[in-house]
Protein backbone atom coordinates (compact mmCIF):
# COMPACT_ATOMS: atom_id res chain seq x y z
CA UNK A 1 0.00 0.00 0.00
CA UNK A 2 1.28 3.46 -0.91
CA UNK A 3 2.62 4.74 1.92
CA UNK A 4 0.73 8.35 1.81
CA UNK A 5 -2.52 6.81 2.51
CA UNK A 6 -4.49 8.69 5.66
CA UNK A 7 -5.62 6.22 8.09
CA UNK A 8 -9.33 5.51 7.34
CA UNK A 9 -10.55 6.46 10.87
CA UNK A 10 -8.55 9.87 10.26
CA UNK A 11 -10.29 10.19 6.96
CA UNK A 12 -13.84 10.10 8.78
CA UNK A 13 -12.95 11.94 11.82
CA UNK A 14 -13.31 8.93 13.51
CA UNK A 15 -11.37 6.66 16.86
CA UNK A 16 -11.31 3.14 16.63
CA UNK A 17 -14.33 3.02 19.09
CA UNK A 18 -17.14 3.87 16.58
CA UNK A 19 -19.75 2.36 16.35
CA UNK A 20 -21.69 1.07 12.86
CA UNK A 21 -23.99 4.42 13.52
CA UNK A 22 -21.07 7.30 14.17
CA UNK A 23 -19.02 5.71 11.31
CA UNK A 24 -22.54 5.66 9.04
CA UNK A 25 -23.28 9.19 10.15
CA UNK A 26 -19.63 10.60 9.67
CA UNK A 27 -19.94 9.02 5.98
CA UNK A 28 -23.08 11.03 4.92
CA UNK A 29 -21.68 13.93 6.23
CA UNK A 30 -18.50 13.93 4.30
CA UNK A 31 -19.47 12.40 1.23
CA UNK A 32 -22.56 15.23 0.80
CA UNK A 33 -19.83 17.84 1.41
CA UNK A 34 -17.24 16.49 -0.92
CA UNK A 35 -19.83 15.14 -3.50
CA UNK A 36 -18.56 16.44 -7.02
CA UNK A 37 -21.89 17.91 -7.79
CA UNK A 38 -21.81 20.06 -4.88
CA UNK A 39 -18.22 21.08 -5.95
CA UNK A 40 -18.13 21.50 -9.73
CA UNK A 41 -15.37 24.04 -9.32
CA UNK A 42 -13.30 22.15 -7.11
CA UNK A 43 -11.29 19.81 -8.39
CA UNK A 44 -9.68 18.22 -5.09
CA UNK A 45 -13.34 17.01 -4.11
CA UNK A 46 -13.34 14.38 -6.47
CA UNK A 47 -10.24 13.14 -4.74
CA UNK A 48 -11.77 13.53 -1.27
CA UNK A 49 -14.60 12.17 -2.33
CA UNK A 50 -13.31 8.61 -3.22
CA UNK A 51 -10.91 8.85 0.20
CA UNK A 52 -13.94 9.35 2.12
CA UNK A 53 -15.55 5.93 0.19
CA UNK A 54 -12.26 4.01 0.15
CA UNK A 55 -12.42 4.43 3.92
CA UNK A 56 -16.09 3.64 4.42
CA UNK A 57 -15.97 0.63 2.17
CA UNK A 58 -13.61 -0.83 4.73
CA UNK A 59 -15.20 0.25 8.22
CA UNK A 60 -18.60 -0.31 7.28
CA UNK A 61 -17.52 -4.11 6.62
CA UNK A 62 -17.25 -5.90 9.61
CA UNK A 63 -14.59 -8.58 8.10
CA UNK A 64 -12.77 -5.72 6.24
CA UNK A 65 -12.82 -3.76 9.30
CA UNK A 66 -11.19 -6.05 11.81
CA UNK A 67 -8.27 -7.28 9.20
CA UNK A 68 -7.64 -3.45 9.18
CA UNK A 69 -7.66 -2.49 13.03
CA UNK A 70 -5.21 -5.63 13.09
CA UNK A 71 -2.86 -5.32 10.23
CA UNK A 72 -3.47 -1.94 8.28
CA UNK A 73 -3.95 -1.10 5.08
CA UNK A 74 -2.29 -5.08 4.16
CA UNK A 75 -5.02 -6.11 6.02
CA UNK A 76 -7.21 -5.31 3.12
CA UNK A 77 -4.81 -5.86 0.21
CA UNK A 78 -6.30 -8.42 -2.24
CA UNK A 79 -3.00 -10.30 -1.99
CA UNK A 80 -3.77 -10.74 1.89
CA UNK A 81 -7.23 -13.00 1.38
CA UNK A 82 -9.97 -13.10 -1.34
CA UNK A 83 -11.03 -9.83 -2.82
CA UNK A 84 -11.36 -8.26 -5.88
CA UNK A 85 -8.91 -6.56 -7.80
CA UNK A 86 -8.52 -2.71 -8.75
CA UNK A 87 -7.04 0.29 -7.32
CA UNK A 88 -5.19 -0.32 -4.06
CA UNK A 89 -6.80 -3.33 -4.01
CA UNK A 90 -10.89 -2.66 -3.58
CA UNK A 91 -13.36 -4.01 -5.30
CA UNK A 92 -15.32 -0.63 -6.35
CA UNK A 93 -15.10 1.54 -9.20
CA UNK A 94 -17.19 4.76 -10.13
CA UNK A 95 -20.28 3.00 -10.74
CA UNK A 96 -20.25 1.86 -7.10
CA UNK A 97 -19.64 5.06 -5.74
CA UNK A 98 -22.58 6.13 -6.91
CA UNK A 99 -24.04 3.26 -5.79
CA UNK A 100 -23.00 3.66 -1.77
CA UNK A 101 -23.76 7.41 -2.44
CA UNK A 102 -26.94 6.62 -3.70
CA UNK A 103 -27.93 4.43 -1.16
CA UNK A 104 -27.81 7.05 1.61
CA UNK A 105 -28.97 10.05 -1.10
CA UNK A 106 -31.34 8.84 -2.72
CA UNK A 107 -30.15 9.57 -6.05
CA UNK A 108 -30.69 13.86 -5.16
CA UNK A 109 -27.40 14.81 -6.68
CA UNK A 110 -26.42 14.37 -10.95
CA UNK A 111 -25.25 11.75 -12.61
CA UNK A 112 -21.36 10.88 -13.04
CA UNK A 113 -20.77 7.91 -11.52
CA UNK A 114 -22.95 5.69 -12.69
CA UNK A 115 -25.16 2.94 -11.18
CA UNK A 116 -28.79 3.15 -9.81
CA UNK A 117 -29.83 5.89 -7.34
CA UNK A 118 -31.89 4.26 -4.15
CA UNK A 119 -32.99 5.57 -0.97
CA UNK A 120 -30.88 3.94 1.95
CA UNK A 121 -33.18 1.30 3.35
CA UNK A 122 -32.05 1.98 6.95
CA UNK A 123 -32.71 5.57 6.66
CA UNK A 124 -35.58 7.49 8.64
CA UNK A 125 -38.85 6.90 7.08
CA UNK A 126 -42.23 8.52 7.44
CA UNK A 127 -45.54 6.73 8.26
CA UNK A 128 -48.04 6.27 6.16
CA UNK A 129 -51.34 8.22 6.13
CA UNK A 130 -54.66 7.44 7.26
CA UNK A 131 -57.89 8.37 6.29
CA UNK A 132 -61.27 7.97 8.23
CA UNK A 133 -64.79 9.66 7.40
CA UNK A 134 -66.94 11.67 9.88
CA UNK A 135 -70.89 12.60 9.79
CA UNK A 136 -71.86 16.07 11.55
CA UNK A 137 -74.94 17.95 11.55
CA UNK A 138 -75.32 21.33 9.68
CA UNK A 139 -75.46 23.75 12.89
CA UNK A 140 -72.63 21.87 13.95
CA UNK A 141 -71.10 22.64 10.74
CA UNK A 142 -71.73 26.53 11.09
CA UNK A 143 -70.34 26.50 14.96
CA UNK A 144 -67.45 24.05 14.77
CA UNK A 145 -67.73 21.12 17.15
CA UNK A 146 -65.21 18.74 19.36
CA UNK A 147 -65.06 14.88 18.25
CA UNK A 148 -63.76 11.58 18.43
CA UNK A 149 -62.56 9.10 16.18
CA UNK A 150 -62.06 5.63 16.40
CA UNK A 151 -59.20 4.10 14.46
CA UNK A 152 -56.43 1.09 13.89
CA UNK A 153 -53.08 2.45 13.23
CA UNK A 154 -49.35 1.08 13.42
CA UNK A 155 -47.45 1.65 16.09
CA UNK A 156 -43.80 0.77 17.07
CA UNK A 157 -43.69 -2.24 18.97
CA UNK A 158 -43.15 -0.74 22.70
CA UNK A 159 -41.11 -4.17 23.51
CA UNK A 160 -38.09 -3.78 20.84
CA UNK A 161 -38.69 0.19 19.78
CA UNK A 162 -39.35 -0.92 16.07
CA UNK A 163 -36.42 -2.39 15.81
CA UNK A 164 -37.99 -5.96 15.28
CA UNK A 165 -35.56 -7.92 17.27
CA UNK A 166 -35.54 -9.54 20.56
CA UNK A 167 -35.09 -7.36 23.86
CA UNK A 168 -31.46 -6.77 24.68
CA UNK A 169 -30.50 -7.64 20.79
CA UNK A 170 -30.01 -5.83 17.77
CA UNK A 171 -30.33 -6.09 14.25
CA UNK A 172 -27.36 -6.70 11.94
CA UNK A 173 -26.28 -5.16 9.01
CA UNK A 174 -26.78 -7.76 6.01
CA UNK A 175 -23.50 -9.25 5.04
CA UNK A 176 -24.84 -9.86 1.43
CA UNK A 177 -25.87 -6.20 0.52
CA UNK A 178 -23.63 -4.49 3.02
CA UNK A 179 -27.23 -2.41 4.72
CA UNK A 180 -28.06 -1.06 1.19
CA UNK A 181 -30.96 -3.62 0.76
CA UNK A 182 -30.22 -4.00 -3.25
CA UNK A 183 -27.17 -6.46 -4.52
CA UNK A 184 -25.28 -5.96 -8.10
CA UNK A 185 -25.50 -9.17 -10.41
CA UNK A 186 -23.17 -9.33 -13.45
CA UNK A 187 -24.04 -11.73 -16.21
CA UNK A 188 -21.89 -12.67 -18.99
CA UNK A 189 -24.21 -12.54 -22.15
CA UNK A 190 -23.67 -12.82 -25.80
CA UNK A 191 -23.57 -8.79 -26.39
CA UNK A 192 -21.41 -9.00 -23.66
CA UNK A 193 -21.28 -8.40 -19.30
CA UNK A 194 -24.66 -7.21 -17.59
CA UNK A 195 -25.42 -5.58 -14.51
CA UNK A 196 -28.56 -5.62 -12.49
CA UNK A 197 -29.54 -4.53 -9.35
CA UNK A 198 -32.24 -6.45 -7.58
CA UNK A 199 -33.26 -6.82 -4.15
CA UNK A 200 -31.19 -8.49 -1.63
CA UNK A 201 -32.37 -11.79 -1.07
CA UNK A 202 -31.05 -12.46 1.98
CA UNK A 203 -32.95 -9.50 3.71
CA UNK A 204 -35.68 -8.95 1.20
CA UNK A 205 -34.44 -5.32 0.79
CA UNK A 206 -34.44 -4.25 4.35
CA UNK A 207 -30.50 -3.56 4.54
CA UNK A 208 -30.44 -5.68 8.14
CA UNK A 209 -31.22 -9.18 9.29
CA UNK A 210 -32.98 -10.02 12.98
CA UNK A 211 -31.59 -12.85 14.15
CA UNK A 212 -34.05 -13.23 17.39
CA UNK A 213 -36.99 -11.40 16.36
CA UNK A 214 -39.17 -10.15 18.97
CA UNK A 215 -41.86 -11.85 20.16
CA UNK A 216 -44.49 -8.97 20.48
CA UNK A 217 -44.42 -8.16 16.86
CA UNK A 218 -42.76 -11.00 15.29
CA UNK A 219 -39.44 -9.06 13.93
CA UNK A 220 -42.02 -6.73 12.32
CA UNK A 221 -40.97 -3.71 14.31
CA UNK A 222 -44.84 -2.62 14.45
CA UNK A 223 -48.12 -3.19 16.22
CA UNK A 224 -51.48 -2.54 15.14
CA UNK A 225 -53.45 -0.71 18.22
CA UNK A 226 -57.03 0.63 18.59
CA UNK A 227 -56.81 4.09 19.48
CA UNK A 228 -59.47 7.21 19.57
CA UNK A 229 -58.34 10.20 18.44
CA UNK A 230 -60.12 13.95 19.95
CA UNK A 231 -60.29 16.51 17.13
CA UNK A 232 -61.85 19.70 17.03
CA UNK A 233 -63.96 20.65 13.61
CA UNK A 234 -63.99 24.21 12.77
CA UNK A 235 -66.65 26.70 12.26
CA UNK A 236 -67.32 26.75 8.60
CA UNK A 237 -66.79 23.05 7.94
CA UNK A 238 -68.35 22.26 4.64
CA UNK A 239 -69.47 18.78 2.97
CA UNK A 240 -66.60 16.94 1.28
CA UNK A 241 -63.61 18.99 3.39
CA UNK A 242 -60.80 17.14 4.71
CA UNK A 243 -59.30 18.20 7.97
CA UNK A 244 -55.15 17.10 8.57
CA UNK A 245 -54.29 16.00 12.14
CA UNK A 246 -50.61 15.87 11.84
CA UNK A 247 -48.43 12.97 13.51
CA UNK A 248 -51.95 10.79 13.98
CA UNK A 249 -51.37 8.03 11.07
CA UNK A 250 -48.57 5.07 11.26
CA UNK A 251 -45.48 5.37 12.81
CA UNK A 252 -42.61 5.95 11.16
CA UNK A 253 -39.67 3.41 10.72
CA UNK A 254 -35.90 3.99 11.72
CA UNK A 255 -36.58 6.74 13.81
CA UNK A 256 -39.27 8.42 11.15
CA UNK A 257 -41.92 10.64 12.08
CA UNK A 258 -45.30 9.45 11.95
CA UNK A 259 -47.74 9.75 8.96
CA UNK A 260 -50.84 12.31 8.99
CA UNK A 261 -54.98 11.53 9.86
CA UNK A 262 -56.84 12.72 6.76
CA UNK A 263 -60.56 12.95 8.25
CA UNK A 264 -63.10 13.27 5.54
CA UNK A 265 -65.90 15.66 6.80
CA UNK A 266 -69.78 14.87 5.66
CA UNK A 267 -72.53 17.10 6.68
CA UNK A 268 -76.01 16.60 7.08
CA UNK A 269 -78.13 18.35 4.68
CA UNK A 270 -80.72 21.25 7.00
CA UNK A 271 -84.39 20.96 6.13
CA UNK A 272 -84.34 24.68 6.07
CA UNK A 273 -81.02 26.35 4.83
CA UNK A 274 -78.95 25.66 1.70
CA UNK A 275 -75.35 25.99 1.51
CA UNK A 276 -73.52 27.56 -1.69
CA UNK A 277 -70.09 28.56 -0.73
CA UNK A 278 -69.98 30.82 2.37
CA UNK A 279 -73.90 32.39 1.35
CA UNK A 280 -76.58 30.34 2.87
CA UNK A 281 -80.42 29.96 0.99
CA UNK A 282 -83.57 30.15 3.08
CA UNK A 283 -87.10 30.51 1.75
CA UNK A 284 -89.64 32.48 3.92
CA UNK A 285 -93.30 31.75 3.69
CA UNK A 286 -95.43 35.23 3.71
CA UNK A 287 -99.70 34.88 3.80
CA UNK A 288 -101.27 37.16 1.25
CA UNK A 289 -102.29 40.01 3.68
CA UNK A 290 -98.49 40.40 4.98
CA UNK A 291 -97.11 40.46 1.28
CA UNK A 292 -99.68 43.12 0.56
CA UNK A 293 -99.50 45.21 3.80
CA UNK A 294 -96.39 44.39 5.06
CA UNK A 295 -95.33 42.78 8.28
CA UNK A 296 -92.67 42.61 10.86
CA UNK A 297 -91.05 38.52 9.98
CA UNK A 298 -89.34 36.59 12.36
CA UNK A 299 -86.23 34.61 9.92
CA UNK A 300 -84.31 32.28 10.90
CA UNK A 301 -80.68 32.36 10.96
CA UNK A 302 -78.11 30.22 12.56
CA UNK A 303 -77.58 33.03 14.88
CA UNK A 304 -81.21 32.37 15.67
CA UNK A 305 -84.51 34.68 14.79
CA UNK A 306 -83.82 37.37 13.29
CA UNK A 307 -86.22 40.40 13.09
CA UNK A 308 -87.47 41.86 9.44
CA UNK A 309 -89.64 44.46 7.88
CA UNK A 310 -91.45 42.98 5.36
CA UNK A 311 -92.19 46.03 2.94
CA UNK A 312 -95.97 46.49 2.04
CA UNK A 313 -96.46 45.58 -1.80
CA UNK A 314 -93.69 42.45 -1.61
CA UNK A 315 -94.05 40.25 -4.50
CA UNK A 316 -93.70 36.84 -4.84
CA UNK A 317 -90.08 35.26 -5.12
CA UNK A 318 -88.78 38.33 -3.90
CA UNK A 319 -84.80 38.14 -2.51
CA UNK A 320 -84.03 39.74 0.48
CA UNK A 321 -79.99 39.70 1.46
CA UNK A 322 -79.33 39.72 5.43
CA UNK A 323 -75.28 40.78 5.20
CA UNK A 324 -72.85 38.97 7.51
CA UNK A 325 -75.78 36.01 8.14
CA UNK A 326 -74.19 33.74 6.09
CA UNK A 327 -72.08 30.77 6.71
CA UNK A 328 -68.60 31.04 8.89
CA UNK A 329 -65.27 31.16 6.10
CA UNK A 330 -63.53 28.26 7.41
CA UNK A 331 -60.36 29.99 7.02
CA UNK A 332 -61.51 32.75 9.50
CA UNK A 333 -62.40 34.94 6.57
CA UNK A 334 -65.35 36.47 7.76
CA UNK A 335 -68.97 35.36 6.93
CA UNK A 336 -70.85 34.80 4.02
CA UNK A 337 -74.77 36.50 3.51
CA UNK A 338 -77.75 34.98 4.01
CA UNK A 339 -80.37 35.22 1.51
CA UNK A 340 -83.80 35.04 1.93
CA UNK A 341 -86.72 34.24 -1.22
CA UNK A 342 -90.09 35.14 0.06
CA UNK A 343 -92.70 32.94 -0.97
CA UNK A 344 -96.43 33.07 -0.78
CA UNK A 345 -98.49 31.13 1.11
CA UNK A 346 -101.85 29.98 0.13
CA UNK A 347 -104.56 28.74 3.16
CA UNK A 348 -105.90 25.50 2.57
CA UNK A 349 -109.06 25.75 4.36
CA UNK A 350 -110.69 28.86 4.87
CA UNK A 351 -113.68 29.55 7.44
CA UNK A 352 -116.53 31.09 6.29
CA UNK A 353 -116.32 34.81 7.13
CA UNK A 354 -112.67 34.40 6.04
CA UNK A 355 -114.32 33.10 2.72
CA UNK A 356 -116.82 35.94 2.63
CA UNK A 357 -113.88 38.75 3.42
CA UNK A 358 -112.11 37.56 -0.03
CA UNK A 359 -115.01 37.53 -1.91
CA UNK A 360 -115.49 41.20 -0.91
CA UNK A 361 -111.70 41.84 -1.75
CA UNK A 362 -112.10 40.41 -5.04
CA UNK A 363 -115.68 42.16 -5.75
CA UNK A 364 -113.64 45.66 -4.96
CA UNK A 365 -110.71 44.62 -6.86
CA UNK A 366 -113.42 43.87 -9.75
CA UNK A 367 -112.58 40.40 -9.80
CA UNK A 368 -114.90 37.36 -10.36
CA UNK A 369 -115.55 34.71 -8.46
CA UNK A 370 -116.88 32.32 -10.75
CA UNK A 371 -120.32 32.14 -8.84
CA UNK A 372 -122.25 33.52 -11.67
CA UNK A 373 -121.13 30.67 -13.75
CA UNK A 374 -122.10 27.99 -11.55
CA UNK A 375 -119.44 27.55 -10.13
CA UNK A 376 -117.57 28.90 -7.06
CA UNK A 377 -113.60 29.18 -7.36
CA UNK A 378 -112.28 29.09 -4.09
CA UNK A 379 -109.50 32.46 -4.26
CA UNK A 380 -107.14 30.29 -2.71
CA UNK A 381 -108.56 27.08 -3.77
CA UNK A 382 -110.04 24.67 -6.83
CA UNK A 383 -113.15 25.25 -8.62
CA UNK A 384 -115.72 24.15 -7.33
CA UNK A 385 -119.45 23.32 -7.63
CA UNK A 386 -122.28 26.33 -6.53
CA UNK A 387 -124.23 24.95 -3.51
Amino acid sequence: MPDQKRDYYEVLGLNKSASDEEIKKAYRKLAKKYHPDMNPDDKSAEAKFKEVNEAYEVLSDHDKKARYDQFGFAGVDPNFGAGAGGPGGFGFDMGDLGDIFGSFFGGGFGGGFGGGRRADPNAPQKGASLRAGLTVTFMESMTGCDKEISLNRAENCPDCGGSGAAPGTSPEICPDCRGAGQVRVQRQTIMGSVTTVGECPRCRGRGRIVRTPCKSCGGNGQVTRHRTIKLHIPAGIDNGQTIPIRGQGNNGTNGGPSGDLLVVVSVRPDARFRREGDDLYLEQPVSFPQAALGAELQIDTIDGKVKYNLPAGTQPDTVVRLRGKGAPNVNGYGRGDQYVTVRLEVPRNLTADQREALRAYAGAMGEGTGEDSGFVRDFFGKKKKKK
